[in-house]
């Protein structure tokens, strides 16, 4: 009777245990998450969130502005695409919504808005509030048709910047600068220089096909295809070569590493290892090299060696050879022995054993981890190309800093997300085809 009432208690305690897990445990996590939000600040985040800036934002990823520009300080004007040095146009390629006639500038923009420049005076003509009429001089001095600014309105002393459907008009004292959007990335085949720029495609293809020859040494298709790759702009010869060199930096430092950290692996295999204190050491080596992220060592060795693709390289090779290292020595450690005892009964040495007995029982799970961070590391390598001036990282970092890129972010993103997908799809094709024998993609 003892018995049984000692076990109803032991089982009513377990039970209140359990229940009493069953508060507790998402209650710590419900603190903590309260936590979170206090000390990240969230709601202070979410206050601070600028939703026009946002709109803005996605609006530059997939179009381009067409900005008029006047100097205020010493006049003249200029038309050009995305404010660009190297996208002016020239007097016989302006655009019909702009009249330029000496100081006067006429701006025609979509719904009914149109922009005038006068000198240094600048009047926005909004169809449903009125003239909105701006001066330069020491400061901006802004005349509006109500006695409130509107919200379409940013007004300071020095500043004047009005954001309709339109397009966009900001005014300082220096200059001042009127916007019109135009869906899709502006000259991504053919720059201003190009003899086809002007052309619509029917045109294109027409002169290509039976047109006469714009150049006389060449045919218009290879004048066509020059002007694509060497487009100023969109600099699509040098993307092909970033991307190269990103792909180039993951498979110097994937490859490298597993050359080097297959023979150490041995080391740190505990059926391998010549004694504890070798293997002891060999993996902590192995720790720290893992341990240490990608990044810092791309810092330091691009302090070594100064900058470039080779020093991110370097820097996959030195992470990664840890991380082989810990797999390597694991896959080693799970060999069967039999097969090893095997061929040393037929009198094999050491090398033989290790190759005929060890190396295909392991090759197998090598070949998948070594093309797994291949890919991984094929995404890394944009971010340390970043940092080393190398790949593709390197010309996103150029077009994120000039903050009026962001179509062109938009596009090597999209190439980055291609070429990972690529490495995932090539990658898969090789494990098939090396440990499994089938090629068929199935």
């Amino acid at each position: 009777m003892t018995a049984a009432i000692a076990l109803q208690d032991d089982l009513l305690a377990r039970f209140r245990a359990k229940r009493l897990r069953a508060f507790v445990i998402p209650g710590i996590i419900l603190v903590y998450l309260l936590y979170v939000v206090v000390a990240f600040d969230v709601p202070g985040l979410a206050q601070r969130a600028r939703l026009d800036n946002a709109a803005i934002l996605l609006t530059d990823a997939v179009a381009h502005k067409v900005h008029v520009t006047r100097d205020n300080r010493r006049g003249g004007v200029e038309v050009s695409i995305e404010g660009s040095r190297r996208m002016v146009f020239a007097a016989d390629q302006m655009p019909d919504w702009v009249s330029i006639d000496g100081e006067t500038v006429q701006i025609a923009l979509p719904h009914g808005h149109s922009v005038t420049y006068d000198g240094p005076v600048v009047t926005y003509h909004h169809p449903d509030y009125g003239p909105i009429r701006m001066v330069a001089g020491d400061g901006v001095q802004l005349d509006l048709p109500t006695a409130t600014l509107p919200d379409f309105i940013n007004a300071s002393a020095n500043r004047v910047s009005i954001t309709t459907e339109a397009g966009r008009l900001t005014m300082t004292r220096s200059r001042t600068e009127t916007m019109r959007y135009f869906p899709g990335w502006e000259l991504f085949f053919f720059d201003l220089r190009s003899p086809f720029h002007a052309m619509s495609w029917t045109e294109i293809a027409a002169s290509v096909i039976g047109g006469a020859r714009i150049e006389p040494d060449r045919s218009n298709l290879s004048l066509m295809i020059s002007n694509i790759w060497n487009n100023d702009i969109w600099r699509h010869k040098d993307v092909v070569w970033a991307l190269g060199e990103t792909i180039l930096m993951a498979f110097l430092g994937t490859f490298g590493a597993a050359l080097i950290s297959l023979p150490l692996a041995f080391l740190a295999a505990g059926n391998f290892a010549p004694s504890r204190a070798i293997r002891f050491a060999m993996r902590r080596v192995f720790d720290f090299m893992r341990g240490v992220d990608a990044l810092i060592f791309t810092i330091i060795l691009s302090r070594a060696f100064g900058p470039g693709p080779m020093t991110g390289a370097l820097a996959i090779l030195t992470t990664d050879t840890g991380t082989f290292g810990k797999m390597f020595s694991e896959a080693l450690e799970n060999v069967d022995g039999k097969q090893i005892e095997g061929i040393r009964s037929t009198g094999a040495s050491a090398a033989q054993r290790y190759r005929f007995g060890v190396i295909p029982q392991v090759m197998p799970v090598l070949l998948s981890q070594v093309l797994y961070l291949f890919e991984s590391n094929t995404r890394s390598a944009t971010i340390i190309g970043a940092i080393v001036g190398g790949g593709i990282g390197l010309l996103l970092t150029q077009a994120i800093q000039t903050t009026a890129d962001w179509e062109k972010v938009t596009y090597y993103i999209i190439l980055i997300v291609g070429m990972v997908i690529l490495m995932d799809a090539f990658s898969g094709f090789l494990r098939r085809r090396l440990i499994s024998g089938d090629g068929s993609g199935r």
